[in-house]
């Protein structure tokens, strides 16, 4: 059930790219990280020109993206993998960053978050003892 948020900052994005980039993370999600497809929101963020900055200056364009998922829940070569795989997706989808392009997976306990009302933590007992997760 990952959460992601794509920033994009300079031209702003025809509707089309943002619709790929969507459907691009909720695939890599899905076959590098196995998530479930449906529980993977992604929300795709645009700046203006200038609203991101590198080494304190004001760069045209930028773009970055952050996911958390569930803590434990991925081996580091996955998590590698995806950082690549995301990278590479941007750099296509959006065009070359005047910024360096960052990809950050945030860990979270599965006490800590969760969807619809219910921790990951309790829906994972919720099947452990047969109840409806």
């Amino acid at each position: 059930m990952p959460m992601i948020n794509v920033t994009l900052s300079g031209p702003s994005p025809e509707p089309a790219v943002i619709h790929r980039l969507q459907a691009g993370v909720t695939r890599l999600m899905q076959d590098i990280l196995r998530k479930e497809a449906a529980l993977t929101v992604v929300n795709v963020l645009h700046l203006p020109p200038g609203a991101s900055s590198a080494n304190g200056q004001p760069v045209g364009t930028a773009a970055s993206l952050q996911a958390m998922i569930t803590a434990g829940t991925n081996s580091a070569a996955e998590k590698a993998d995806f950082i690549f795989a995301a990278k590479s997706l941007l750099t296509v989808e959006f065009g070359p960053s005047a910024a360096p392009i960052y990809v950050v997976l945030h860990e979270i306990p599965a006490e800590s978050w969760g969807y619809d009302g219910q921790t990951q933590a309790a829906r994972k007992a919720g099947r452990l003892i047969g109840g409806a997760a």
